[in-house]
């Protein structure tokens, strides 16, 4: 006798409580190994594959590619053990049983991972959750009593529209229902499953066939007047705050809400800076980026100013230094604005930091950062000058203490050594917690800075 087994949205980690289903890598019969990825989903920091701990055959998902998961809901079930079948199961016994035996080479024990770099210490307790009476077990169709799935009395469960349409004349027979969710949802809501046609293989009832069953039962019932397409066209699009998007929105509420910022900015005359750079990549060897040395430059101003590279403990009212400098980076990406982070800035070189930037943004364009790369910063640098803006007034990056924003580089009249001349002039800008630091912190960071782009011999001081 078959067993089937439900596995579950696992936790992913970094306190994510949901994932979206981008992509199911199986379906449903098809045959899946220990450890096999079965599908792709997109939490708030990253894109991960996620595998099946068990060997067996797919017998029913949970969510359609869209869906919005929370840790621990369903995902999907597989039949594994042993074949089961009698004189009775007929020509769905014999075709689910090759699927079966297949599975059995692959199902006698688990691995207990629930996600690609994230094990568990072992493999978890096994738990029977339906036993088949037949032998279709690759359609997942378990013969139920009707009793089971009958709806409450009316005395004792509300009126309701699906009550309702339960009244008429149930169809004798099995329910094909395999997910005990789906059986509390109906049960809930007062719907029959025997008035309900199932979507899935055989005729099996999913969530989404319940769903649909109590949503048409409720339009029927409240046949509101038609919205004229006027109306319509006022209400806009509604796009929803999940993902990448909401966790954004998320944290940048928090950092407003909670953090009392506040920003300087200051001009910089950049022409030694970029003529620095242009020295160093003519000199051979891997080529230097401008962000590196702006990162080189921030580590440095955070030794000297380590008030910026902290963190506020709210519930001790205790301002906490770091000792370390983890510096995110934003980049923009087709999921949305995400903030690598580059572990150790302040021990690297200038070309191992062009490296690491060029790494992480590949992966952030690629959607296969993880969350360890997304999570842990202490001090982020916001290039906003790609975009082709000189200013802005960054928000800080909650938790952290603080931002430097900076602007592009053009071309601009300046005043120096006592003439005027063209120069390439950047806006730096320094957004920063006022419980950590007072505004004459703030502005000798910034002026630091300012002085080695203008000045980058500044830093052979601290080499």
């Amino acid at each position: 006798m078959a067993q089937v087994l439900e596995f579950k949205l696992p936790d992913l980690g970094e306190g994510l409580t949901e994932a979206e289903i981008v992509r199911w890598l199986v379906n449903v019969g098809d045959v899946v190994a220990i450890d096999q990825p079965v599908v792709e989903v997109e939490t708030a920091k990253a894109m991960v594959e996620v595998p099946c701990p068990y060997g067996g055959v797919v017998t029913a998902r949970f969510g359609e590619e869209g869906t919005e998961l929370p840790v621990g809901a369903p995902l999907l079930t597989v039949a594994v053990g042993g074949t089961a079948g009698s004189g009775a199961s007929g020509e769905a016994g014999a075709s689910a049983a090759p699927a079966v035996a297949a599975a059995d080479a692959e199902s006698s024990e688990y691995s207990g991972n629930v996600l690609v770099g994230y094990g568990t210490a072992g493999p978890a307790a096994r738990r029977r959750r339906v036993r088949h009476e037949s032998a279709a077990v690759a359609k997942a169709v378990a013969p139920v009593p009707a009793a089971a799935s009958a709806p409450a009395p009316a005395s004792t469960a509300p009126a309701s529209p699906p009550a309702a349409a339960a009244a008429s004349a149930p169809v004798a027979g099995p329910v094909p229902v395999i997910s005990p969710l789906v059986r509390k949802l109906a049960r809930e809501k007062g719907l029959d499953l025997r008035e309900v046609t199932g979507s899935g293989p055989a005729g099996l009832i999913l969530r989404a066939d319940v769903e649909s069953a109590l949503a048409a039962a409720e339009a029927a019932a409240a046949r509101p007047a038609p919205v004229p397409a006027a109306a319509v066209a006022a209400a806009g699009e509604r796009v929803p705050l999940r993902g990448v998007r909401g966790a954004v929105a998320d944290k940048l509420s928090r950092s407003r809400t909670e953090i009392p910022d506040a920003t300087c900015w200051v001009d910089a005359d950049a022409t030694e800076l970029m003529a620095a750079r242009a020295a160093m990549n003519a000199a051979g060897g891997p080529k230097i980026s401008l962000l590196a040395l702006l990162a080189r430059i921030c580590t440095h101003a955070l030794a000297r100013y380590p008030e910026l590279n902290s963190t506020v403990d709210t519930a001790a009212r205790e301002i906490v230094r770091l000792p370390s400098v983890h510096l995110g980076f934003a980049a923009q990406t087709q999921r949305g604005l995400v903030v690598p982070v580059v572990r150790d800035a302040g021990t690297r070189t200038a070309e191992s930091l062009t490296e690491e930037f060029a790494r992480l943004t590949e992966s952030a364009r690629q959607g296969t950062l993880t969350p360890g790369d997304l999570t842990g910063g202490t001090f982020t640098l916001n290039n906003y000058g790609v975009f082709g803006v000189d200013g802005s007034t960054p928000i800080i990056n909650h938790p952290e203490a603080a931002m430097l924003g900076v602007g592009r580089i053009i071309p601009k009249p300046w005043v120096h050594e006592g003439e005027l001349a063209v120069r390439k002039v950047v806006q730096l800008s320094l957004t920063f917690d006022h419980r950590v630091c007072d505004g004459g912190t703030a502005g000798g960071f910034l002026r630091y800075v300012a002085d080695c782009v203008e000045h980058p011999a500044v830093l052979l001081r601290t080499l």
